[in-house]
């Protein structure tokens, strides 16, 4: 399958404030979104977060949508309906202008990335612990949407090895596989394939319940920069 993204009171408070952070991850868009593009990719919006600027255009020979990301953070999302088997292959293309200075994805404060490939998935909410229950039932009342049971990114960060799996601090319902590290390979076309439902096992280290969601981010809301990223389409299934 191939999936082209088109062009693009005082505890509640608190509250509104750390979901907003976490829904970066949890994939919950707020309801003010625009509806969706024919295919169903939409831009998803994250409470009090500024919108990062998508928009389909050419890089180096390709078509790709860019993302332009200023101090802002959303993601550009389609939901799978019905909810698909997971692949055991997807690919996925990015072309990163620079890093972010000072930004690790391990570091809630700092939990930056110019580039971000996200797949979202079911599961048996039972097994929810009490603060993922409470957090995950807070994302639904602001956003009247239910975030995904499991939330798996592949990323690039500034430092860390790839092949890292970082566990979200906030909700270990959030991991993340470091793909790209470091300066050595920005401003080229970089390619991944991977073993989606065995990277999820060893991640989360249980079996994936079916993919219902996917997409692609770049964000630099919280070191407070500016990013600049392209991003080929999300496949999977037999290459063409």
């Amino acid at each position: 399958m191939r999936l082209k993204m088109p062009c693009a009171d005082t505890a509640h408070a608190r509250g509104s404030a750390l979901v907003a952070t976490v829904l970066v991850a949890l994939l919950s868009g707020c309801a003010t979104a625009p509806p969706p593009a024919a295919d169903g990719w939409r831009q998803q919006t994250l409470p009090g977060k500024p919108l990062t600027h998508y928009r389909w255009t050419h890089k180096e020979g390709r078509t790709a949508l860019q993302a332009d990301s200023q101090q802002s953070a959303s993601l550009w999302r389609k939901r799978l309906n019905p909810a698909q088997d997971v692949p055991q292959q997807v690919r996925f293309s990015w072309w990163v202008q620079d890093l972010i200075p000072h930004a690790s994805v391990a570091e809630a404060h700092l939990e930056d990335s110019p580039a971000r490939v996200v797949f979202g998935f079911d599961g048996d909410r039972q097994r929810l612990s009490a603060r993922n229950r409470s957090l995950f039932d807070l994302a639904e009342t602001l956003t009247g949407e239910a975030p995904p049971f499991a939330t798996l990114m592949y990323v690039w960060d500034p430092l860390l090895p790839v092949g890292t799996v970082v566990v979200n601090p906030r909700t270990d319902r959030i991991r993340k596989i470091v793909v790209d590290s470091g300066p050595q390979h920005l401003r080229s076309w970089r390619d991944h394939q991977r073993n989606l439902a065995e990277d999820f096992r060893r991640a989360f280290h249980e079996e994936p319940g079916p993919l219902v969601s996917v997409a692609v981010m770049s964000d630099s809301d919280n070191t407070k920069s500016r990013t600049m990223t392209w991003f080929g389409p999300v496949q999977w299934g037999p290459p063409h």
